[in-house]
């Protein structure tokens, strides 16, 4: 008996999260506009949320803004969320990300992520890729709050450094690696 219960919620927990990415697969089905909007939006949650933000723009070769990631879960999670790829203060090129995951989980959440590519040739790898995945493609270092003083060795020892803020939700455990980012062309 036990185990017939633990595959009906193995099972259930596998529809509720299949439901939830194609869900949030549909509903961010936005247009440029949109997608412009959120990101200048997320930027400048970026420099008042984070501190030592503009240290970290000054010289970035390009920034990957993704505003409003939604990640959602009951054992078996997924997130999704659309952004932009601003090189020398404009946006080039649209994105999504998206990532699944296994583990105790429940809930959902979103959050912004900013990824600051420091060199031209992570920026160029990123760019010329049909499916870049975070940690198999390249790694990113994860910039934890307060390392203001820090972000001058930061920048000249890693060429990509991930940010993770304004969550809101009850869920634990964002994490960059795994995620992958594939361009997109929105209306």
């Amino acid at each position: 008996m036990g185990v017939d219960r633990t595959n009906r919620a193995v099972g259930l927990a596998l529809c509720v999260t299949l439901a939830l990415t194609f869900m949030a697969t549909v509903a961010y089905a936005v247009t440029r506009a949109e997608i412009d909007t959120k990101a200048q939006a997320a930027m400048e949650r970026f420099k008042t949320q984070v501190e030592g933000a503009d240290i970290y723009l000054r010289d970035a070769k390009g920034v990957l803004i993704m505003p409003d990631i939604t990640k959602a879960g009951l054992v078996l999670g997924g997130q999704h969320g659309d952004g932009a790829l601003m090189v020398a203060g404009r946006n080039v090129a649209y994105y999504s990300v998206t990532a699944a995951s296994a583990g105790l989980q429940a809930g959902v959440q979103k959050f912004d992520m900013v990824l600051i590519f420091t060199t031209d040739e992570a920026l160029k790898k990123f760019q010329e890729s049909s499916g870049w995945t975070a940690g198999a493609d390249a790694n990113v270092v994860i910039v934890k709050s307060g390392a203001a003083g820090e972000a001058n060795t930061l920048k000249s020892q890693n060429p990509i450094l991930g940010f993770l803020f304004g969550e809101k939700g009850l869920m634990a455990g964002v994490a960059v690696n795994g995620s992958k980012f594939s361009k997109i062309i929105p209306e």
